[in-house]
């Protein structure tokens, strides 16, 4: 990206217009903002909803921003629900979605697409040009993020359409701060164009900010509780904005008025320079790719690739040792689950619900398999068996002569996690409560445990098991560690510490005997997986601060490998548990750990697009 776009005669020749139409344009532009509806079939948002669009069509507003989270769990059922009935609006609509459609979403954020057209927008209402971006996260837990292509999108949008005279109005689901994680680089695009406000939700509530000269303007919900239901009204005037509270069947309450400043806003925002190697005692990282998109797959690595897949929906091989593409398969949307390589074959598994037989030399498609719903699950290659979780069902696969052995159909929803093979017994859980143990040979159910709770937002969807000869141990969203009797399924212990919030990240000790668990205060505590009882060893500050990412926790000679929402990788002495680095190798979300078998290095990639290889001396 260029670090400026106006020439300085240009930029005078537009702040010159600028004050000139501040004082004298009459031209209003008149938004009507819905945000955080969170519609469900006969819910009661959605009976509001239908009253709040019979009063934004008799309003004057020009258009009707929708600024996400439109439905609960983003099942295609809900989004088609929502979309009949904003459909209803007699005026422009421009929708982008919201967490709540991106992270849970049954089609892996797809059917969003097909329904809306795009999940980013731009168009232009006289002098102004409003511009809107999708900021997941993306099918897991994480902060916020905007897509490296749609970072470049959008100043290519604003470069071609903001000429001397118009102005900007931002929109996302999320603030322009530090719950996007890379925030930073979509204010640095922004603050060279005359921007009137950045506009969002997400918080349910009123909230005026300003964000490196940039003025944050957080609306209100569908529903803000106590029977106050409406929307919010957004005005661009010659030489101000202002914001109403619209609560349904009331007059508008004005709730924010802000001068427009005639200037660019140019204050940046300081961070530091991106890691591309470091060195500390028996460990080197370094950089080997950065890539044009954004990355939500793990790696997979033999002797001569990096295969992964990104946001663009390509699915890639990439030389290990110059960077250079190897090959690049084309699929029609984002890709969450790192390719199975086997023998001459890589398995793609897609978010357009199929697995892709690729050939490992020339990318050349082989073969493909339908299915009826999106992978966004992570397989495992074990004896040319590919163990492949997908969409309510569970699936093992011959990857030589691509013969399906079998399938375990009773699953109500998708899965997620890669799963764990260990003898005759595959583990694994999904976003329907459940944890199943499945007879490797014929996929017949040994048994499966759930937590007793409805709520599938508590599954172990997304955390790869820790298995030992008498027990598999997990930790799920409901911050929960527990312990199952490996033959019969019955729970052994079960543990919640308020002062001690697991999540989904989990790893284990090479011989099995302690298992490592990150918390959501950014510690690291480990675990005895023989004991009758819950039994923490110790416990270590990883420094993340508050952490969510489902990163999986990895012991690899000698050392414990961990990494943040935020990109910052700590490794620690596995005999010590001391502190041996720490280095912020990104803004973004580690996606994972992965070993070459080859050579025994680490490869790690970060959502931003960036991949690493961690050496050990």
């Amino acid at each position: 990206m260029s670090m400026s776009y106006y020439s300085t005669t240009k930029r005078a020749a537009m702040i010159a217009a600028m004050i000139i139409i501040g004082a004298t344009c009459a031209v209003a532009q008149r938004f009507a903002i819905l945000s955080d509806i969170h519609v469900s079939p006969g819910n009661e948002n959605e009976r509001q909803l239908r009253l709040a669009v019979e009063e934004i069509n008799r309003d004057d507003a020009q258009a009707v921003l929708m600024t996400g989270d439109l439905t609960n769990e983003g099942s295609d059922e809900q989004l088609r629900n929502v979309k009949s009935i904003l459909d209803g609006i007699n005026k422009p609509l421009y929708v982008v979605p919201g967490n709540h459609e991106n992270n849970w979403s049954q089609s892996a954020c797809k059917t969003f697409v097909d329904l809306w057209g795009n999940d980013r927008f731009v168009f232009e209402i006289d002098s102004l040009v409003v511009i809107g971006l999708n900021c997941g996260p993306f099918m897991k837990m994480g902060d916020g993020h905007i897509k490296q292509e749609d970072l470049a999108w959008l100043e290519r949008e604003l470069q071609a359409r903001v000429t001397p005279g118009k102005r900007v109005l931002s929109i996302n689901h999320y603030p322009l701060k530090d719950d996007l994680d890379n925030y930073v680089a979509y204010h640095d695009i922004l603050r060279r164009f005359p921007v009137v406000a950045h506009q969002n939700g997400h918080y349910h509530h009123w909230e005026h900010y300003v964000t490196g000269g940039i003025n944050g303007v957080m609306v209100r919900a569908l529903d803000m509780r106590d029977g106050n239901y409406g929307y919010s009204l957004l005005e661009v005037r010659g030489d101000s904005t202002l914001v109403w509270d619209k609560r349904l069947g009331m007059e508008p309450e004005l709730k924010f008025a802000f001068a427009r400043d005639t200037r660019c806003p140019l204050d940046a925002i300081d961070v530091p320079a991106p890691l591309t190697r470091v060195s500390e005692g028996r460990l080197t990282v370094e950089l080997v790719h950065r890539d044009e998109a954004s990355i939500f797959t793990r790696l997979s690595v033999d002797k001569e690739c990096i295969y992964f897949g990104n946001s663009l929906g390509q699915a890639k091989a990439i030389d290990k040792t110059s960077d250079k593409l190897r090959w690049l398969y084309p699929t029609n949307a984002m890709l969450f689950s790192r390719p199975a390589v086997s023998g001459d074959m890589v398995v793609i598994p897609t978010a357009d619900k199929r697995l892709l037989w690729i050939n490992r030399r020339d990318g050349k498609l082989l073969w493909s398999h339908e299915a009826d719903g999106p992978y966004v699950a992570d397989g495992v290659v074990h004896k040319g068996i590919l163990y492949q979780g997908g969409y309510m069902g569970f699936e093992a696969w011959d990857v030589k002569t691509r013969r399906q052995l079998w399938r375990c159909g009773d699953i109500t929803n998708y899965c997620q996690a890669e799963p764990v093979v260990d003898g005759k017994d595959v583990f694994f859980g999904a976003w329907d409560t459940r944890l199943r143990c499945l007879d490797r040979l014929d996929g017949h159910l040994k048994w499966q445990w759930d937590n007793g709770k409805s709520a599938r937002l508590y599954s172990p969807g997304n955390v790869v098991p820790v298995v030992t000869k008498q027990r598999v141990v997990i930790v799920a969203p409901d911050r929960h560690s527990t312990a199952i009797d490996r033959k019969t399924g019955k729970e052994v212990w079960r543990h919640y510490d308020k002062e001690v919030k697991v999540r989904e990240s989990l790893g284990h000790s090479r011989d099995g005997h302690v298992a490592y668990a990150k918390t959501m205060d950014g510690t690291l505590v480990a675990f005895d997986t023989r004991s009758a009882d819950y039994r923490q060893l110790w416990e270590v500050d990883l420094g993340f601060g508050y952490e969510h990412a489902p990163c999986i926790v990895l012991e690899h000679k000698g050392h414990i490998f961990t990494g943040s929402r935020r990109g910052r990788l700590t490794v620690l002495d596995a005999k010590t548990h001391h502190i041996v680095l720490a280095a912020q190798l990104g803004t973004s979300e580690v996606n994972g750990f992965d070993i070459d078998p080859t050579t025994g290095h680490i490869y790690c990639s970060l959502i931003e697009g960036t991949i690493f290889r961690i050496t050990v001396k």
